[in-house]
């Protein structure tokens, strides 16, 4: 149950003296077994909205307690005190009039801002004055804002131009996701993020490409979305499927039928060579049985056999002696004279 802020007044005084005797006490007395701690509902809280400072492992036998701006008790920076039986709650320096703490410890902070991001303090007090102390730290953002995209182009022709998509945002210490057609963006290898992630860059565009896109920014305690931004991508049908010109293909494939020729003419002209190197061989063995039947057939003749003779005629002309005996018949004008040449 919400409990009213009881104003200030002069009944307040002795109370001041007792938090003031509890702060003393609670340096020279040891703090109880269970620790206590201090939680916030939501941990991360957005500018403008409330929070609740959760009180856990609160002692028992409890006479009172109070709330402090910081990271120690402060009497200057009291934000309210709590005296149990009879009930009794007194605002501190630090007041603003949004603070609610309830019996069980607990501190509701409405509307926080920006200003109020820090450590606050809960010291309690037991019926013997002892004390102790839990700290828990406020951390509040503020909401992001809304977005926009701008792109290098909005109407584009496939394989031809590149688009960057770029997410426009004021905001800072965010996140940035992209969308597309409603579905978180899966990328391709034609697609390049920025280190931030806020630039998006599709190159080359295909048909695929085409629709609508968005970006989000968030941060810890809210997320917005830009406005659709239409991509329409047009289809160039001189271009192949694969983005390469008639001229650029044509290219291509002439390359691959002449690498094509050339393997088969160095195949062929390992094929030749090792078949033509085959053959010389054949030969070779061929002709050394025949050459060594001819040996055999020399080493048959006995050595008192006669060489070889080669015959050759040879012409001569003889002249006509100036005296010829009568017995001698006229000679021919030509006379053809043997001759045995002995074969070396």
């Amino acid at each position: 149950m919400e409990l009213p802020i009881a104003p200030a007044g002069k009944g307040c005084v002795p109370w001041q003296g007792l938090l003031l005797a509890v702060l003393l006490s609670t340096f020279w007395n040891p703090p109880t077994t269970t620790q206590l701690t201090i939680e916030l509902m939501p941990t991360n809280v957005a500018e403008g909205k409330d929070v609740i400072f959760l009180v856990r492992n609160l002692p028992g036998k409890l006479a009172a307690y109070g709330w402090y701006k910081g990271d120690k008790v402060d009497h200057h920076q009291q934000i309210a005190s709590y005296k149990i039986g009879p009930v009794e709650i007194t605002p501190g320096p630090v007041y603003s009039g949004r603070e609610t703490i309830y019996s069980n410890g607990s501190l509701l902070f409405r509307n926080v801002t920006q200003e109020d991001t820090g450590y606050y303090t809960l010291q309690v007090i037991n019926t013997s004055y002892q004390g102790e102390v839990g700290t828990g730290q406020l951390r509040v953002y503020q909401p992001v804002a809304q977005p926009s995209i701008q792109a290098s182009n909005t109407t584009v022709t496939e394989h031809q131009d590149p688009v960057v998509l770029t997410c426009l945002t004021n905001d800072t210490g965010i996140s940035i996701q992209w969308f597309f057609n409603n579905q978180s963006l899966q990328l391709t290898e034609r697609m390049k993020l920025s280190q931030d992630n806020s630039t998006l860059t599709i190159d080359p565009i295909r048909r695929e490409d085409a629709g609508d896109y968005q970006c989000e920014v968030s941060n810890l305690v809210s997320a917005s979305k830009s406005d659709l931004l239409r991509l329409d991508v047009k289809y160039d049908p001189t271009l192949g499927s694969s983005g390469l010109s008639a001229g650029a293909i044509g290219g291509i494939v002439i390359g691959v039928l002449a690498g094509v020729a050339l393997i088969a003419a160095l195949v062929y002209f390992l094929y030749i060579r090792k078949t033509g190197g085959a053959s010389v061989q054949h030969d070779l063995t061929e002709h050394k049985p025949s050459a060594s039947n001819h040996s055999q057939g020399h080493s048959d003749n006995s050595p008192n056999k006669m060489d070889e003779v080669t015959y050759s005629s040879l012409n001569f002309n003889v002249q006509e002696s100036e005296k010829t005996t009568s017995a001698s018949p006229p000679p021919s004008a030509t006379e053809t004279v043997y001759s045995e040449v002995k074969k070396k």
